[in-house]
This record gives C-alpha cells, structure tokens and sequence, in this order.
C-alpha cells in the first residue's frame, strides 16, 4: 500500500523497539484499547508475535521511518472494525486521517468488504475529526476496555458503507 506521502508494510519483529517507544507514549496508550501503559519491548515483542490470521496490520512509514500502525479486525465476511495510531512527533501533519483513508480505500477494494466500523474514546477529539473526514456516520456509543487506563471509557461508534462505485473496485458484488 502506498499514499500521497506515506508507504505501509507489514510490521515484523524488527519495529518492536520503535513501537515501544512510540506506542508507549502515555497519550497513544490511552486513546487505544488493547495498548497497555507502560509498554515495554517485551510487549511490543508479543503483540507483533500474537497478531492472528482475522488482523491485518501494517506499519505507516514516512521517509522510511515507521511513524504509526494502520490496521483492521475482520468481524464476518462483509466487515472489519479499523483502527490506527500515529507517534506523537508527527501529530497534527494529516498523517492519521491519510493513513486511515488509504486502509479504508485497501477495505473497501482489495479485501472486498461491504462494511466498515470504528470508534473513538469520548475524549479524543483528534480522531473524532479524522473520523469525520473519512466519512464515517455516527451510530451510538458504548463502553471499551482501554489496557492503559485499566479501566472502561465511553465510546463513539461509527459505521462507513462501501460506497456503491466501490463495486467496480472489485468488478462487481463479491
């Protein structure tokens, strides 16, 4: 995958120093589900190892240097929840709302599904914004788990359907 200003590549056990370090921040950890705070390069080393088949991840790099991760959990075979983090050196560049653009135009094409999904804490309002961008529609809230917090957050719920020239992505329906 390729995007205006940023390349992606699978992640692999050499990004775990540089995840660790970047994911670890406290105000990355805590707008994440599953990132918990602190975040070692053992955890790092055993996220990258326990990634499973329904995940697919991808290292956002500028200039060949990892700056993020962009990626998605297949729920059935129409859709997948998305998700993305960019290191807090590069915030406030477009890099996020880039990144994630390029994902969902791989969801939508490549992989075929018919239906994304995705959420943001109550109190990020940094990926509310990105969110907006992409085009995703509100559809409710709930509680998630967040590792960092240790506790359960208020969550924004959002919902982005293929759009219908999506289908000549593919040559037609799946």
């Amino acid at each position: 995958m390729r995007s205006q200003r940023l390349t992606y590549r699978p992640i692999d056990a050499r990004d775990a120093s540089r995840i660790a370090v970047l994911a670890g921040d406290w105000d990355i950890a805590r707008m994440t589900a599953r990132i918990p705070h602190p975040y070692s390069l053992v955890d790092a080393d055993q996220w990258i190892s326990s990634i499973e088949s329904d995940e697919f991840v991808r290292a956002v790099e500028r200039d060949g240097e990892l700056i993020g991760a962009v990626g998605y959990i297949q729920r059935d075979a129409e859709q997948a929840e998305i998700g993305y983090w960019i290191g807090k050196p590069w915030w406030g560049n477009g890099y996020a709302t880039e990144a994630a653009s390029a994902l969902m135009e791989f969801c939508f094409g490549q992989a075929g599904f018919k239906k994304l999904t995705c959420g943001h804490f109550i109190d990020n309002s940094a990926s509310a914004r990105v969110i907006k961008k992409l085009g995703f529609r509100r559809v409710g809230s709930d509680q998630q788990w967040c590792e960092a917090r240790k506790s359960e957050v208020p969550t924004i719920r959002y919902i982005r359907r293929r759009p219908w020239l999506g289908r000549l992505w593919r040559g037609g329906e799946r």
